[in-house]
């Protein structure tokens, strides 16, 4: 399931649907969309319809309108408000399991096997970024068990917390799975773009012994996770100052660190044209 919120992340999300169709994943594809969102083509600029019908007709995913529940105005947008789509997804009583994308990622293979995980209440990765001072699940990937009942108290959860300008929905998802959550390998399905500029790999790797090889994680890796700050997101051009300075360095006659970085950029950029 992908929620999108605005038509840079909608058009993401046909991208994705597009890369699992593509790679030959069996799993039904599901769209959660605001309802005042349709699929109705009013002209060449309508572009918010077209990707709707795109997703419904070439890639088989069903689309699922949705009211956001109201919240304050200057929340809109705001990642707490995000958490209302994804903690929708729990009430997916069509569905037996629900694995739930951010749409900021590259798929690199499908991941249909985790829908034979062992049966519980939600599976999720651990954020290496943050080891090992703080061991907090991430909620770039989630999948879970559909229930409207688990549904109800986690949007209740958000809105109360985005009407006190409290935690976001990753707080919460810690706050209610941080102890029972079944954990995934964060190499296969959590590497992150900001790896391949970082001259420290002992979180990611999982230890301190292993030498770091960019090809290699690239190869062991489903999922690419576009968080690479001080970098915008791959569809925003960075500056030319920038990358001069923050780009991954050679070291001696290695380069392959910059070379598989700018790939992951280069070959996003090139599918969303």
């Amino acid at each position: 399931m992908l929620p999108p919120f605005d038509t840079a992340h909608l058009c993401n999300s046909v991208m994705i649907f597009e890369s699992l169709d593509r790679l030959g994943s069996k799993a039904a594809r599901v769209l959660v969309y605001p309802k005042q969102w349709n699929t109705r083509i009013e002209g060449t600029s309508d572009r918010i319809s077209q990707l709707l019908v795109k997703a419904r007709d070439w890639y088989r995913v069903k689309l699922i309108p949705v009211d956001i529940p109201a919240t304050p105005e200057d929340a809109d947008g705001d990642e707490r408000t995000v958490g209302f789509y994804r903690f929708l997804a729990w009430g997916g009583e069509s569905y037996k399991r629900v694995l739930y994308l951010d749409s900021d990622i590259t798929i690199r293979r499908h991941v249909d096997e985790l829908f034979l995980l062992p049966e519980t209440p939600v599976v999720m990765m651990r954020d290496y970024t943050l080891l090992p001072s703080e061991r907090i699940l991430s909620s770039r990937l989630i999948l879970h068990q559909t229930s409207p009942e688990e549904s109800e108290r986690l949007t209740t959860a958000v809105r109360a917390d985005i009407l006190q300008e409290k935690d976001d929905d990753v707080d919460i998802l810690n706050r209610f799975y941080g102890d029972s959550a079944m954990v995934l390998p964060h190499q296969v399905y959590g590497l992150r773009a900001s790896e391949f500029r970082s001259m420290d790999h002992r979180y990611y790797l999982g230890n301190p012994y292993e030498s770091w090889d960019p090809e290699q994680a690239l190869r062991e890796a489903s999922l690419i996770h576009f968080e690479d700050d001080p970098f915008p997101k791959p569809w925003i051009m960075w500056s030319h100052v920038l990358y001069r300075e923050k780009h991954p360095q050679c070291k001696g006659q290695d380069c392959r660190n910059k070379e598989v970085w700018k790939s992951l950029y280069d070959d996003f950029r090139k599918r969303r044209k």
